[in-house]
């Protein structure tokens, strides 16, 4: 990760929080971003396109329940 600056790889760091459903993680690398200048309007953006990437696998699981239980009925 020596290409990226330490702004991008908070961005990446809050992205995999999000993806993880940490908490901890979540609180700590906001506070990191901010401290290095990142404003909140960049962090929100970050934490949109967490949430854009983890609603496709939380789609699919969804309609891979939903299909075994209408293979049950």
């Amino acid at each position: 990760m020596a290409d990226l600056t330490a702004k991008e790889i908070e961005l990446v760091a809050i992205g995999s929080a999000i993806g993880s459903n940490c908490v901890p993680c979540v609180e700590y690398h906001i506070n990191e971003a901010r401290k290095l200048g990142l404003t909140d309007s960049q962090i929100l953006q970050a934490l949109q396109m967490a949430e854009k990437v983890k609603e496709v696998p939380a789609k699919k699981v969804s309609e891979a329940a939903l299909k075994l239980l209408e293979e049950v009925n």
